[in-house]
């Protein structure tokens, strides 16, 4: 896995590394979407933010390996607003895809939610 949010979101999207002709577009959806991470309880209180590839998951998330999903949903986040499918049936089931994703990371950082 590419270690750099952006890069990784890239990859995901099926965006060679080397084309930076949608990176502002990407940084911009990714920002909005990690706003949602840092209201989820993910990454700092203060928020966290990136202007380039430079940036890493690891900023984010530190050395936690119990966020995985963050990736996940960030990306489809992404994906929903950059790449939206034509299909609705596609567009239903990414968005109930996101909100399990919100759900389960926000019950990981607030157990009585889960109970």
């Amino acid at each position: 896995m590419i270690n750099s949010i952006l890069g990784s979101i890239k990859q995901m999207l099926g965006i060679d590394q080397a084309d930076t002709s949608f990176d502002d577009e990407l940084i911009m959806h990714t920002n909005g979407a990690l706003m949602i991470m840092t209201q989820l309880g993910v990454g700092p209180s203060g928020g966290f933010m990136i202007t380039s590839a430079s940036e890493e998951w690891t900023d984010l998330l530190g050395d936690r390996t119990d966020l995985n999903l963050v990736f996940t949903d960030t990306y489809l986040r992404v994906r929903q607003v950059f790449d939206p499918p034509q299909n609705s049936f596609l567009v239903t089931a990414i968005e109930k895809q996101i909100a399990e994703y919100d759900w389960r990371i926000e019950a990981w950082h607030k157990p009585e939610l889960g109970a």
